[in-house]
């Protein structure tokens, strides 16, 4: 069996698989910066380095994610969406449901028997409800990423957050902080209008199963924890949920290869 290669060009980060077979021998994330094909020729690079091979041992590259297009290299593109559903199943035969929030969006996939994608609901024209949304409002409250996980952990009254676009939020972060409002609150505020949306999301699809989470914000146990709560389901992280998509690709690439050699 042949190495393969998946590339998932987020908006924020990069991410690579590399793939012989259904083993996984390497993977990698980095920011995607402003050149997001040279980001992914790096990865490419850097993966095969570290697993011993050359680039010429690559039966087949797919690229997924929304700089899919600028990927020269790439034998294939394919939607995100597919890719998503691909590797939440590859992950776990019994994924119904595959909650994505990443940098810039969130989407909420039904799956089907084998993988396949039998609906989808997508947010991609702001960035409510995402990691850039939490990286601004970490900022606001000056605390780190883990900083707010914990505090909004540790709230026992958080507050109501009744705007989701990232503007008009930071303003009402900032009025509530003026008040003189704990920020464990606020943190845990944030993270609870973002479970509404996501909630709503998944409800909008009428799909019943188990349910896995991936993308960046999946490693926000605080939205974890909330979400479980609100959709009276226990949700499934992988070990490195940003990976999915990438792996979906790579997985793609490996029952492509024979056609892209």
């Amino acid at each position: 069996m042949g190495f393969v290669m998946g590339i998932d060009a987020g908006s924020t980060t990069t991410k690579a698989v590399l793939l012989n077979g259904n083993a996984i021998l390497a993977y990698d994330v980095r920011l995607t910066g402003v050149n997001p094909e040279e980001t992914g020729k790096d990865l490419i690079f850097s993966l095969c380095s570290n697993a011993g091979i050359s680039l010429d041992d690559l039966d087949c590259v797919v690229a997924t994610g929304y700089g899919r297009a600028s990927m020269s290299y790439a034998n294939i593109k394919v939607s995100e969406i597919t890719c998503h559903a691909k590797g939440a199943y590859f992950i776990d035969e019994k994924t119904r449901i595959v909650i994505d929030v990443g940098g810039q969006d969130s989407k909420v996939i039904a799956l089907g028997e084998g993988g396949d994608v039998l609906d989808f609901y997508m947010n991609d024209k702001c960035a409510a409800g995402t990691g850039r949304f939490l990286e601004v409002m970490c900022s606001r409250l000056e605390m780190s990423y883990e900083e707010f996980v914990n505090a909004a952990l540790s709230s026992r009254n958080p507050v109501k957050i009744s705007s989701m676009c990232t503007v008009f939020a930071e303003s009402e972060v900032v009025s509530l902080i003026a008040k003189g409002v704990e920020r464990e609150d606020i943190a845990a505020g944030l993270c609870r209008s973002i479970v509404d949306r996501l909630s709503s999301m998944v409800r909008k699809l009428e799909a019943r199963g188990r349910i896995l989470m991936s993308g960046g914000v999946a490693k926000n146990r605080a939205i974890v924890k909330l979400l479980e709560e609100k959709l009276g389901e226990r949700i499934k992280v992988p070990d490195e949920p940003q990976i999915v998509g990438a792996l979906g690709a790579a997985l793609i690439a490996k029952n492509k290869s024979e056609n892209c050699c």
